[in-house]
């Protein structure tokens, strides 16, 4: 098998970097832990996620942050995936529409384990659950 052929059939290894978020995100730790997250997708990083296995309560800040850091990812030319199990933080992203524009996990593992997505796919919030 020549190089080009070798090429064209394997992919690269991905690491994710997985940032834990807090158990409460609002307003008062918004900011922080945004940047936290878009410091992760540093270069060489093509996916990174967002964790809220632990979060029980987000307001709105934590809705603009989710999204700001979608658009570094976009940005980046990176992946974001958001770890949500069923709750109360997964009801407000679907309350408000944005459930659809994150690419959303129902555990940690099944982040970690999904394919990359390539180009502009659509984003489904319920597809990977």
């Amino acid at each position: 098998m020549d190089m080009q052929t070798r090429d064209s059939t394997t992919s690269p290894l991905v690491i994710p970097e997985i940032v834990a978020l807090p158990a409460e995100l609002d307003l008062g730790n918004a900011d922080s832990t945004g940047q936290q997250l878009r410091t992760a997708f540093r270069p060489g990083v093509a996916v990174v996620i967002a964790d809220l296995s632990a979060t029980t309560f987000a307001d709105s800040s934590a809705v603009r942050i989710l999204l700001e850091t979608a658009d570094t990812a976009t940005a980046s030319h990176a992946e974001l995936r958001v770890v949500i199990p069923a709750g109360q933080v997964l009801r407000v992203l679907q309350v408000l529409g944005v459930d659809g524009m994150l690419r959303i996990f129902p555990a940690l593992d099944a982040a970690l384990a999904a394919p990359r997505e390539r180009g502009d796919a659509p984003r489904s919030s319920c597809a990977d659950r």
